[in-house]
Parts: C-alpha cells; sequence; structure tokens
C-alpha cells in the first residue's frame, strides 16, 4: 500500500474495474489478504505486456494508492 487514504477514496472505482474485467473474461480471482497486508489478483492474459498493461488501468495503480508486483503462473489444476 502505498497511500491509506487513496486507497479508501479509490475503493470503488478499483472494485468497478476489478467487476469490469471478470465480466470481460480478464479475471480469474481475487481477493484481499485477511492479515490486512493487501491482496492478490490472478488476471488471464497472453503475455506478460498484457497483464502489465491491464494492471497499470487499475485505479489503485493508476492514482498512487497501491504498488504492484506480477508474476506470471503456470496453474496446476486438481482433477477432483
Amino acid at each position: 500500500m502505498l497511500d491509506p487514504e487513496k486507497s479508501v477514496a479509490y475503493r470503488a472505482e478499483h472494485l468497478q474495474f476489478l467487476a469490469d474485467n471478470r465480466a470481460a473474461g480478464r479475471l480469474h480471482a481475487n481477493g484481499r489478504f485477511v492479515d490486512g497486508a493487501g491482496g492478490l489478483v490472478i488476471y488471464r492474459g497472453s503475455s506478460l505486456e498484457e497483464v502489465e498493461d491491464l494492471v497499470k488501468q487499475d485505479p489503485y495503480v493508476k492514482l498512487g494508492a497501491r504498488g504492484y508486483e506480477i508474476h506470471e503462473w503456470e496453474i496446476v489444476l486438481s482433477d477432483n
């Protein structure tokens, strides 16, 4: 978190951004960490650059409320 006040101020815009991307099929999952350390957003994308461009559009990032880290993830799902 870069700025707690901005995080409160831009929360609605951030949540709408996530909802819009979920509806568009670009968001796999998201949620906050229960210890208050931030949250995790899992985007779907064909490249690291595509996802980074998307992340930079998040109001939290764009308006300086939060930073980000991107990690490419090779998902393995359970058979059951």
